[in-house]
């Protein structure tokens, strides 16, 4: 089935598309300590949660991308609402073809899309190369809590993100030449929060669609990532936003 509808089914009740609660959003905006007339892109905006917020906050322009079209939907009606149409723009493409104007934004972010870069490490120096010197790069990234030898996953290899630590993922932006000013680690109530979300809405989706054609599969991979949650990266794998001054 096509991704884009599976994400739209199983985010369907998500307004931030990440394991981080709106209250932490706001406290982690607000740390940014952006001034006024900021210039910001969020690659990988999904519904455009932080860009709006941000945007509205500080009076400046935003450029948000991403290759879901029912995502972008959702951030343009919300864009609309607010009355924020001529201050952001949002493109419908994959992140990793974006062109903008190198050193050109204030702020880049990346919250929980690195695989558009082919990883952590690639999305930083991506972002970086975005954002004036001086400016701020946000990255969304899982982690692991233990050495990769003591995780459980049965049935499947580690993910990649289970290779690095906390620690290390901070340490890799260092080594990007990147000055690390913050971290904002996602709780077990924002990680149950956004799992279960996935569940209720896959399951609601088929008592409402039961003659939907992906509906087997829809349901197979919500269940099948449910399970593994409930077993193994519910104590394994954690998330954390990181902020860096380049």
């Amino acid at each position: 089935m096509d991704r884009w509808k599976y994400f739209a089914i199983t985010h369907h009740d998500h307004e931030i598309l990440n394991p981080l609660s709106r209250e932490k959003l706001s406290e982690f905006i607000g740390l940014l300590d952006l001034p006024r007339g900021v210039r910001v892109l969020d690659i990988g905006c999904g519904k455009g949660a932080a860009l709006l917020e941000i945007v509205e906050r500080c009076g400046g322009r935003g450029v948000g991308v991403d290759a879901s079209p029912q995502f972008l939907d959702n951030a343009r009606r919300t864009c609309a609402r607010h009355g924020f149409t001529d201050r952001i723009d949002f493109l419908l493409q994959d992140g990793l073809t974006y062109s903008g104007p190198p050193e050109s934004f204030d702020l880049a972010m990346c919250m929980g899309a690195s695989w558009i870069f082919g990883g952590f490490r690639k999305t930083l120096r991506a972002l970086a190369g975005f954002v004036k010197p001086g400016g701020l790069v946000v990255s969304g990234e899982p982690f692991a809590y233990h050495p990769p030898e003591a995780m459980q996953f049965p049935g499947r290899e580690l993910p990649e993100q289970a290779q690095t630590s906390h620690a290390g993922n901070v340490a890799i932006g260092v080594d990007e030449g990147l000055v690390p000013l913050y971290t904002m680690v996602s709780s077990h109530d924002d990680w149950d929060r956004y799992q279960g979300l996935q569940w209720r809405a896959a399951e609601r989706y088929a008592l409402e669609h039961p003659d939907d054609p992906d509906l087997p599969e829809v349901l197979q991979k919500t269940r099948a990532q449910r399970d593994l949650y409930l077993r193994s990266e519910r104590e394994e794998l954690g998330w954390a936003l990181y902020l860096f001054r380049k």
